[in-house]
């Protein structure tokens, strides 16, 4: 597939095309997932917010984790997807899936325990906004978790500009800070590790 197709599927997946996209992207970021899930430290009480949750590949550990799970993405696909995998849980008012960008989240004010988004950083317009937005619909103490590969991988891939927006690790840091966070760390695995993810906590009102 070519870079700017692949680069709008991952922006706004939709069709077959999408589908296509969505499961290559769910099997090579596993490990990345699964780390993000982690860092999360979810408890059984949570009311958790997953931002562009794309292929799903989160949303069955976060409902058996999580008392109630929210999903946020830009495609009307994908949440048509979700709707139908997750019906039981939607049924039974355990989840709820939104058609929505993270700068202008469709939920009400300090709604949310957790927040995560993985992969998503590259397409936000921009990082304060969308982590103002965060900000807002996390409740005081609440922790977000954002995963993502740093601008000097993310260069190698030579994905079209204005689609993809590359992120460094101290922007999205500064974004937190200036947004309402606290105790904001990166964290890896380990030094060889090519991806990165940062956690933060909403500071007390």
């Amino acid at each position: 597939m070519a870079p700017r197709f692949i680069a709008k599927q991952l922006a706004r997946p939709a069709g077959v095309g999408g589908w296509l996209v969505r499961a290559g992207m769910n099997r090579g970021n596993a490990r990345l997932n699964s780390y993000a899930l982690d860092q999360l430290k979810l408890e059984p009480e949570d009311r958790v917010l997953e931002i562009g949750f794309g292929g799903g590949a989160a949303l069955s550990r976060l409902l058996g984790g999580a008392s109630f799970v929210c999903g946020v993405d830009r495609s009307q696909d994908v949440v048509s997807a979700a709707d139908r995998k997750f019906a039981d849980a939607v049924r039974a008012g355990r989840a709820k899936f939104h058609v929505g960008a993270v700068e202008k989240l469709p939920l009400q004010d300090a709604t949310f325990t957790k927040a995560l988004s993985v992969h998503t950083v590259y397409f936000w317009q921009s990082l304060e906004a969308g982590s103002a937005e965060i900000a807002r619909v996390l409740a005081p103490g609440g922790r977000v978790v954002l995963g993502f590969l740093p601008k000097g991988h993310m260069d190698r891939m030579n994905m079209p500009a204005d689609i993809f927006t590359p992120r460094e690790p101290d922007d999205i840091v500064a974004a937190l800070k200036a947004t309402g966070f606290s105790e904001i760390e990166v964290r890896r695995p380990n030094s060889e590790t090519a991806w990165a993810v940062t956690t933060g906590m909403r500071v007390a009102l």
